[in-house]
């Protein structure tokens, strides 16, 4: 495929200075970790980021297009909607958005209780896993946020999600928020469950051990 010129440059021959031509304006990088767990149709980006004006997504999206990091199709029937979906060459971007996310959650001013996307909750369970902490645990849990599904497989301390539904030990229902709280703010499933803001059908034991296997890293010192 042959890309279109990048008309914004640092004529720079830097790697760097080319990843931040493709992806360094706003609101790229949030996409394709949008795009992470499979293709999504246009109004399920913007559910997915809310901040984002349909213009300005329509804009970013064209200019990912152009350079090759996502691709549109049409989906067979009955769907027949068209929807976008990176390329081989753009879910490579994930070890980016990892590298990024780890970095910055050890900034003293990053705030954790801002609003969330299911696709980042999914990715910060792949940006944080431990594998050390999941060497005895073998388990398949569903997560069900709003309209999004996720599949998330733990096992031989490795850790896998997809988008759907499948067979599992357990299917929690909850918001991002609430499971922020369990697995990052140790807050009680009891708790959580007496709010309302999570329900958990099946094995509890799995959920359990499931929110003890993510670490965040330390935070900077201020200077």
């Amino acid at each position: 495929m042959k890309l279109d010129k990048i008309t914004r440059s640092y004529d720079d021959a830097c790697g760097t200075a080319h990843a931040l031509e493709l992806i360094g304006d706003r609101w790229a990088l949030l996409i394709a970790r949008e795009l992470m767990f499979g293709p999504r149709r246009f109004g399920e980006l913007r559910v997915g980021l809310p901040g984002i004006s349909a213009n300005v997504l329509t804009q970013r999206l064209a200019e990912l297009e152009r350079s090759g990091i996502l691709m549109r199709r049409k989906l067979p029937p009955p769907a027949s909607v068209q929807v976008y979906e990176l390329t081989p060459w753009g879910y490579e971007a994930e070890e980016v958005i990892k590298i990024a996310g780890r970095w910055a959650a050890r900034s003293p001013a990053h705030d954790p209780t801002r609003p969330l996307s299911a696709a980042s909750l999914m990715m910060s369970f792949r940006t944080m896993f431990d594998a050390e902490r999941a060497t005895d645990l073998a388990s398949t849990l569903n997560f069900v946020i709003g309209a999004d599904r996720f599949v998330v497989t733990v096992a031989d301390g490795r850790l896998a999600v997809e988008r759907g539904e499948g067979e599992a030990e357990v299917t929690l229902t909850g918001s991002t928020s609430a499971f922020v709280a369990a697995v990052y703010g140790d807050v009680s499933l009891r708790v959580l469950e007496a709010e309302g803001a999570l329900a958990i059908a099946g094995e509890r034991s799995v959920v359990e051990q499931f929110t003890t296997l993510f670490a965040l890293p330390s935070k900077a010192a201020p200077v």
